[in-house]
């Protein structure tokens, strides 16, 4: 049921065929922007919107939008919210955007009340592109581009169930979300950890959904340090015992290390998303067990791409095969590899980190 909510495949591409194909969009973009005439795009602009400016992944996006603008000879215009769930000042930049007479817009929402103003956006000309976060109300993206969230959380889910083999069964899981909001990267991530782990999930749509009671509970982090620390506090008052963390990504799962430090804990797993540099050297080090990497600056490149394209005769982005999104690939990256389980080692997920 999984493949088909998601889109998702049940292989993971090797990763030498994920390389390959990275190395062909990034050949492609750089012939599609040659092809393209600066008197066709030159008065064109380009808004990305991220959830905040701190995070190192919206900040390797900032990164591969401008310099994928620099080199379209496109405007480009950089906003974003104060803290992860903040949408207002999201709103306000995308009515800026549209008012500054923006051709495109890349966005990561910060939650679905984005959309009304989204399809404003559109309904004035305005190409919409999520990146990483798709909203609920499709009409309020032409496209999505993004890693597979389910896959992501997937991929960590059955590394965990693999490393504690019969254990697994016993198992005390504690989980680190963003927040109660039910955003679509939250579930995606959530869920995908609790279907790879074997835990039944009735409703992928929502948080929360399962009755196992290796399940301690749903914590809010923020997506961030000082939201993990507070979050693992919290489930280990409720449950002393957890013995694996699932966090929505790698500053929760520095901050929930560092509650499990402090309360003195040893041997509990964390996994998490994103393989961001800090992440991967948390990886290297036995602070996160194994972390599902995705590629920002891709996003976020291919997303200028489509804008200039869109500018340039009309054309929208299509989707990937068999997908409902342009899907910008995923590995798991861990040194401690298990069978049935692709993954890539910490010195390759070091060569294609950032932040």
């Amino acid at each position: 049921r999984w493949n088909k909510q998601e889109g998702g495949t049940n292989v993971l591409p090797l990763y030498a065929s994920w390389e390959d194909n990275m190395k062909k969009l990034l050949v492609s973009t750089a012939i599609t922007m040659a092809l393209m005439s600066t008197s066709a795009i030159a008065d064109v602009a380009a808004c990305l919107i991220t959830k905040t400016d701190t995070n190192p992944f919206f900040v390797k996006m900032k990164e591969g939008a401008e310099a994928a603008a620099t080199a379209a000879g496109m405007d480009f215009q950089a906003y974003a919210g104060v803290t992860d769930g903040d949408a207002a000042p999201q709103i306000n930049a995308i009515e800026n955007c549209v008012a500054a007479g923006a051709k495109g817009i890349l966005i990561t929402p910060s939650n679905d009340s984005v959309g009304p103003a989204l399809i404003d956006a559109r309904t004035a000309g305005v190409l919409v592109i999520a990146l990483d976060t798709p909203l609920a109300d499709k009409n309020a993206q032409d496209m999505t581009f993004a890693t597979d969230n389910f896959e992501a959380g997937l991929l960590i889910g059955q590394w965990a169930a693999a490393t504690l083999g019969a254990d697994a069964a016993n198992a005390k899981i504690g989980m680190l979300d963003i927040n109660k909001d039910n955003i679509s990267v939250d579930v995606a991530r959530d869920t995908g950890f609790l279907v790879g782990f074997g835990i039944e999930v009735p409703n992928l749509n929502v948080m929360g959904s399962e009755t196992d009671p290796r399940v301690i509970g749903h914590e809010t982090s923020y997506a961030s340090v000082e939201g993990g620390v507070t979050a693992m506090e919290n489930l280990l008052a409720r449950e002393p015992d957890i013995n694996v963390v699932y966090t929505i990504n790698e500053p929760a799962a520095e901050g929930a290390y560092q509650a499990l430090q402090n309360a003195g804990k040893t041997g509990v797993l964390v996994v998490s998303v994103d393989g961001g540099c800090p992440g991967i050297a948390s990886v290297k080090d036995g602070v996160i067990g194994a972390t599902s990497q995705q590629y920002p600056l891709l996003m976020a490149s291919k997303g200028v791409e489509a804008i200039a394209k869109f500018a340039a005769d009309g054309t929208k982005p299509s989707a990937s095969d068999g997908l409902t999104f342009f899907n910008t690939g995923v590995n798991l990256v861990t040194d401690a590899p298990v069978d049935g389980v692709p993954s890539i080692d910490s010195d390759r997920g070091t060569e294609l980190c950032w932040g």
